[in-house]
């Protein structure tokens, strides 16, 4: 595989996150501003946009643009393009980009029934996604630790989002200058560690799914968000994780333009060989 084809494949996907986390940090900065309202998950965002002008061809590209940020998450994964290495952390952080690049496909393939399936693609709700993965899961054999095992997945990754951000361990994937990189480490530490925080409160979700045996606790995006808001100071969280999510849409496309992609990692220069 061509590396120029793949790096290509890896930004057009970061863009296209990118694109959905704004439209989804965006929607929900605006709740916040109206005191009301709910804000959407990832597949709401994708509902918005089928309405607006030009969302037929943004929702095209999105779905285009998910299928090869998944694609490469996958490699990511496979051949360790980012150095994680095969101790258990390592391995740790490789099955949560596997994970990513599952979850992404569906979100492709999700954007691209609204375009040809349009009105018939179901609930944009991420919470009725969430809770059909739960119920699937719980139907299989050892179900309810099999949806325990999807919790700690999606809690690691809030972690590692979380410390990533407060740490500012994206710093050694980004090729930009010292300036510019002062300009960018509060957008992408914010943007960050909001994903980390509502990812945490997702895992919440699936492992009382896991303990109650009920997945209709299960959760997703929009589950977490309207929990936050229930809480005391719900509205004040609320509006700093909309902006937070809005941040990962920007740092997402700071991502799309400036990552340092690296397709042999540490397994070797197998991904670009032609």
């Amino acid at each position: 595989m061509r590396t120029e084809a793949l790096d290509l494949a890896a930004r057009f996907g970061y863009g296209a996150r990118g694109m959905v986390y704004l439209v989804i940090g965006g929607l929900a900065v605006a709740a916040a501003v109206r005191a009301g309202g709910d804000a959407p998950g990832s597949k709401g965002a994708m509902e918005a946009l089928r309405g607006a002008p030009w969302g037929t061809a943004v929702l095209v590209a999105i779905g285009v643009g998910l299928f090869a940020y998944a694609f490469w998450r996958g490699l990511q994964a496979i051949f360790d393009a980012d150095c994680h290495g095969h101790d258990a952390k390592g391995l740790a952080v490789r099955g949560a980009l596997l994970v990513s690049a599952i979850t992404h496909t569906l979100l492709g393939v999700y954007a691209l029934s609204l375009v040809f399936a349009y009105g018939s693609a179901g609930s944009g709700s991420s919470e009725s996604g969430s809770k059909g993965a739960a119920a699937w899961l719980m139907q299989q054999p050892f179900g309810r630790y099999l949806v325990a095992a999807v919790a700690v997945a999606i809690a690691g990754a809030g972690f590692a989002h979380f410390l990533k951000g407060c740490r500012g361990g994206y710093r050694e994937h980004l090729k930009v200058s010292e300036r510019l990189m002062k300009v960018l480490i509060p957008i992408c530490s914010f943007g960050l560690a909001a994903r980390g925080f509502l990812f945490l409160i997702i895992a919440g979700f699936f492992l009382y799914a896991a303990w109650t045996v009920d997945p209709d606790q299960a959760g997703g995006l929009d589950s977490a968000l309207a929990w936050l808001r229930r809480q005391s100071y719900g509205e004040t969280l609320f509006a700093i994780v909309a902006a937070g999510l809005f941040a990962f849409g920007l740092y997402s496309l700071i991502e799309a333009l400036w990552r340092r992609v690296r397709p042999g990692g540490a397994d070797g220069e197998i991904l670009s060989q032609g």
